[in-house]
């Protein structure tokens, strides 16, 4: 489902506080609040929003320490197996395959250098695993929460 303009600037207001009055991303979009639910609404059902979340510091969770660890995998392994494994770590926020020469990226938040240790340790030692790399994370420079950028009208990502 692609987005027409109104859509995507609804979508931008939400993403960027899901708890905005639709009277007040109406004032922003141009449109009056019924107008707003009911597109809000439509696009619920066309599953171009699929839900609302709260966004939590890792840090107030107690968890200071992020990295990144590339996983290697033996062969004829699938994104399904490697999903399967890495969803049971709480830890572990994002994950993707991707292309070069890792197969997947795993995002983790741990409380400590001890504690990324270890969840690096059970990836490594899923039975899938043929090797991992990983890297620290010394000052997140830009985060984007909702996967949209403000790029203006009209543009395309």
């Amino acid at each position: 489902m692609r987005l027409n303009d109104l859509d995507e600037r609804i979508v931008h207001a939400l993403a960027a506080d899901a708890r905005r009055s639709y009277a007040d991303i109406g004032s922003v979009v141009g449109l009056s609040a019924p107008a707003v639910k009911r597109r809000v609404d439509r696009l619920r059902a066309e599953g171009a929003i699929t839900g609302f979340t709260v966004r939590v510091d890792p840090a107030a969770l107690g968890w200071e320490t992020e990295g990144f660890i590339e996983i290697y995998c033996r062969r004829k392994t699938s994104p399904e197996a490697i999903q399967r494994g890495l969803e049971r770590l709480p830890e572990v926020v994002s994950a993707s395959t991707v292309t070069g020469e890792a197969d997947a990226i795993a995002q983790v938040f741990a409380a400590d250098m001890r504690h990324f240790e270890q969840v690096l340790e059970r990836i490594a030692g899923e039975p899938y695993v043929e090797r991992t790399k990983s890297v620290l994370v010394l000052s997140p420079l830009l985060r984007r929460y909702s996967g949209l950028a403000e790029t203006g009208s009209g543009a395309r990502r």
